[in-house]
């Protein structure tokens, strides 16, 4: 429990951004300094700098801190959500508890269907991550399913409410302004983002500016009583390789810049969404562009996806960008699941969602040389040498595959000694070989 919060309860702001910019170091700056093993006072420094963030809202009390932004270690964060089609608040539990075993960093609720505050007052409850939301989705809810209903007084109503519950970050889609609108007609797919098409059809209905950036400064002083971080959503992000780095999307992200700008200067925390589908050789200019027209504010990236034709496999076209991506400067990578395009995940495609994410991740912080990021490896390497089965199996991102696999062809635990595989078998084995060259020949 975040106790270290009642020692502050009469402080006018409780931003872990307000604390840095004081000079303070929390207590949930010491425990990411110590699970990140970096400096807490470099922690301290990043967090007033705006350049890494803790998403932690003062009410979501049993929360793990956990850190996102250049210094630390690469995130995944893994999407839940109902839909109207499929409501069901233990599928979603389960899909927490799914979450939590394979490592997800946070968890975004994106319910569309059911009853959508008690799913996320369930979710909250049950997550010891940080649990983020896109407001729209309840915002249209409380609007009779009408977005021409929105107004700012239900927008900031159900912001309020949700920050309350202790969500920990919103995704505010505030960067995409009207005249936004003539670059979307140039596009191959207009506007893939749910929240993005949602607000373009209010704009145009009513010609009018996004409410979202005419109430953001109304906004932010919500963010700033609970500590919401905002996740700057990126409304036109490309759904195909044929949008990808065009005018509409670089349009929106230097909005997103001066909205960061804003948002510091209130001591809310901010990062920045990133690209859907981006070809592989466009991966690593968008995280420079991001760095330069958002001020090096964490970069939160969905994929990219590298091709549009892997339809059911679209985890492993997306993890290809998101590992070159985290590689390049982003801190924390969505995770795509096989039903992307395609339908609502289950419970099992968050697992192989978040297992692909985590290679990403993992992958990133190896080619970024992050102190310690390559140990486990190594040590992977030596149980394989060893033929330690079960060192092997618990060293495995997925140790619950990692053995399955093994024991599909050899389940008796004599094999979990045995010098070989049922790929190799006990005479083809490349290890065992090698050693014995070694032992016979006494070469060192």
């Amino acid at each position: 429990m975040r106790n270290w919060l009642d020692n502050h309860k009469n402080d006018t702001v409780r931003t872990q951004m307000y604390y840095a910019k004081q000079g303070i170091i929390t207590d949930d700056m010491k425990y990411v300094a110590e699970v990140e093993g970096l400096d807490p006072e470099l922690v301290r420094s990043e967090i007033a700098r705006g350049r890494l963030i803790i998403p932690a809202n003062i009410n979501h009390r049993h929360v793990k801190p956990m850190a996102i932004g250049l210094a630390s270690k690469c995130k995944i964060n893994a999407n839940i959500g109902s839909s109207a089609l499929a409501s069901d608040i233990n599928g979603e539990i389960e899909k927490v508890d799914m979450s939590l075993k394979y490592g997800a960093d946070t968890i975004m609720d994106l319910s569309t269907g059911g009853d959508l505050d008690a799913i996320r007052e369930a979710v909250i409850a049950h997550s010891t991550v940080p649990v983020g939301t896109v407001p729209m989705y309840q915002i249209i809810h409380d609007c009779g399913g009408d977005i021409n209903n929105l107004s700012i007084d239900v927008m900031l109503s159900t912001l309020e409410k949700q920050a309350k519950q202790g969500v920990s970050y919103f995704t505010i889609h505030a960067g995409f302004l009207l005249r936004f609108m003539p670059y979307v007609a140039k596009r191959k797919m207009g506007i893939v983002s749910r929240g993005g098409s949602l607000m373009a059809s209010w704009m145009m209905h009513y010609h009018k500016e996004n409410p979202f950036y005419e109430a953001y400064d109304a906004i932010l002083d919500i963010c700033r009583r609970y500590d919401v971080s905002l996740s700057l959503g990126d409304s036109l992000r490309p759904g195909c390789l044929y949008d990808a780095s065009d005018e509409a999307q670089l349009s929106e992200l230097k909005i997103l810049g001066e909205l960061t700008l804003r948002a510091w200067e209130k001591d809310v925390q901010v990062m920045i969404e990133g690209p859907g589908h981006v070809p592989l050789n466009q991966v690593e200019r968008n995280m420079k562009i991001e760095q330069e027209y958002c001020h090096e504010a964490p970069f939160y990236i969905l994929g990219p996806l590298t091709t549009d034709i892997a339809a059911g496999y679209d985890h492993i076209s997306s993890a290809i960008g998101a590992a070159v991506g985290g590689w390049h400067g982003a801190s924390m990578l969505c995770y795509v699941t096989p039903k992307e395009h395609l339908g609502l995940p289950n419970a099992e495609d968050v697992r192989i969602g978040i297992i692909a994410y985590k290679i990403a991740a993992h992958s990133a912080d190896i080619a970024r040389g992050r102190f310690g990021a390559r140990d486990v490896d190594d040590a992977m390497s030596d149980a394989r040498y060893a033929f330690d089965w079960n060192k092997q199996f618990s060293l495995a991102l997925d140790p619950d595959r990692a053995k399955e696999y093994h024991d599909e062809t050899l389940p008796q635990d004599v094999f979990k000694d045995a010098e070989f595989c049922s790929m190799c078998g006990p005479k083809f084995c490349s290890y065992k070989i090698t050693q014995q060259i070694m032992d016979n020949h006494s070469i060192n």
